[in-house]
């Protein structure tokens, strides 16, 4: 009585499970159609997007307008317009003008449309729609980078603030920075730096040589204040998003460099104590006044962590040169192919030139008080170099298996024979007077490492 209700019930419930699983089914089934079809249709109009995209950039670029034939005229009067563009302008130049001004607009224009094509064109990689498209985005970025070159080499000349200041909003809208800076270099100041520190050496010298660069640099501040500050001012302004730009570092002072490297290359030469330490001093002023642009504590920061910077500091920095080719040179004890009268309490090449370098970071003809702080680092610097590269010999010697794991400073502690080492430290211990019994425990160290055909021809 009991077991057909049961089983009538227990059919229901399969039967209800079935069709719940097979609704869930068709339902997961249509949820998938549904995202393919949304991700399909989200990728046709990303496709459709950058299609006009590209008709469109193509098209602004067909309506650049072109600069005015009388350009010669327009420099010649509003060459000394300044950022305000304030300067009063005859009629016959405001059209020139406009056509400049109108010109940057729509370049700045173009850019952001550019930086649109190119995130639609990184959502869309490998795509054969993507790939038939990229000669057509190749020839339009191709012309936006030679008009804006044009135009922002035209704002330069003529001094114009507006064009100027669109130019490099476009530039920074496609994220070319580099471009501007590298225009700005060698449009303004490489013309001008060479003619202060020309770098045809062998013509600045065929007069009275010098390497003082305190002249120069005063020269070039000048250039800077004159020449320079107009485009500074514009890239520092307020909510102008042009901060992404660092003319001081990029333009100026790796001119600057360049010029000193090719034109003077001996102002950097330590071999001049007296003349590499005014020129250092001359230098750590001029870099100074170039932070003196700086707006802020942070803009500073930036200015000095800069790859221009730290490449014209390593130009007064050489004292650690000496101590690196030491370390990296194969290691030798000084009394083991020299000829000395008079016995080193250091023993090795590379301690001495460690002990040199520490003289040469204090010495009176390299030292600036001003900045001990920074000559403090740099003995601590050769000290930890030294210290590290001695203790990775030391515990590859003390592996001694020869495994090529080792790091490469450590290269020296399996190439030479620790009995070489013993005996020189021994040597210069009898030479230096030491007690007898210090002797005689290396004389036992020097049995047990050294070769048997060797222990007969040494005398301790």
């Amino acid at each position: 009585m009991v077991q057909a209700p049961l089983a009538d019930l227990r059919d229901k419930v399969a039967a209800f499970r079935a069709a719940t699983a097979a609704a869930l089914a068709a339902l997961r089934a249509g949820l998938e159609q549904r995202a393919s079809a949304t991700a399909a249709r989200e990728l046709l109009e990303l496709l459709l997007d950058t299609s006009h995209v590209v008709s469109k950039v193509e098209k602004l670029i067909k309506e650049l307008p072109t600069a005015p034939p009388d350009s010669s005229n327009v420099q010649a009067i509003s060459g000394n317009k300044g950022y305000s563009g304030n300067a009063i302008t005859p009629p016959n130049v405001d059209a020139g003008i406009d056509v400049r001004e109108t010109q940057s607009i729509l370049l700045e224009r173009i850019a952001s449309e550019m930086n649109r094509l190119k995130l639609y064109t990184s959502h869309a990689q490998n795509l054969p729609f993507i790939e038939n498209l990229e000669k057509r985005v190749q020839g339009a970025t191709k012309l936006l980078d030679g008009s804006l070159e044009s135009c922002f080499v035209d704002g330069l000349e003529h001094r114009d603030g507006k064009l100027v200041y669109n130019c490099l909003r476009a530039y920074a809208a496609i994220d070319n920075t580099s471009s501007a800076e590298e225009i700005f270099c060698t449009t303004v100041l490489s013309p001008l730096i060479q003619k202060i520190v020309p770098q045809n050496y062998a013509k600045a010298v065929a007069g009275v040589s010098s390497d003082d660069l305190e002249d120069d640099y005063e020269q070039i501040m000048q250039c800077v204040e004159k020449d320079c500050k107009f485009i500074l001012e514009i890239s520092s302004s307020a909510n102008s998003g042009l901060h992404v730009f660092d003319f001081l570092a990029n333009s100026v002072l790796k001119e600057v460099h360049l010029a000193v490297q090719k034109g003077k290359p001996g102002a950097t030469s330590p071999g001049k104590p007296k003349q590499f330490l005014k020129n250092y001093k001359a230098s750590l002023r001029f870099l100074d006044f170039l932070e003196g642009y700086c707006s802020s504590k942070p803009a500073v920061a930036k200015f000095r962590s800069e790859p221009a910077y730290a490449d014209f500091m390593r130009l007064w920095h050489d004292i650690a040169g000496g101590l690196d080719s030491a370390l990296t040179a194969t290691i030798t004890p000084v009394g083991m192919h020299e000829n000395q009268t008079k016995p080193k309490i250091l023993l090795l090449k590379q301690s001495i030139k460690l002990l040199e370098s520490l003289q040469a970071c204090w010495s009176d003809e390299v030292l600036v008080f001003s900045h001990s702080d920074k000559f403090m680092r740099l003995s601590l610097q050769l000290i930890s170099r030294y210290t590290t590269w001695l203790s990775s010999g030391l515990a590859t010697r003390k592996a001694s298996d020869g495994s090529s794991n080792s790091p490469a400073d450590a290269a020296w502690a399996l190439s030479i024979p620790v009995e070489d080492f013993i005996y020189e430290y021994a040597r210069n211990l009898r030479s230096l007077g030491i007690d007898a019994r210090e002797i005689e425990s290396f004389r036992a160290l020097w049995q047990c490492v050294a070769p048997t055909d060797k222990q007969d021809n040494i005398q301790f």
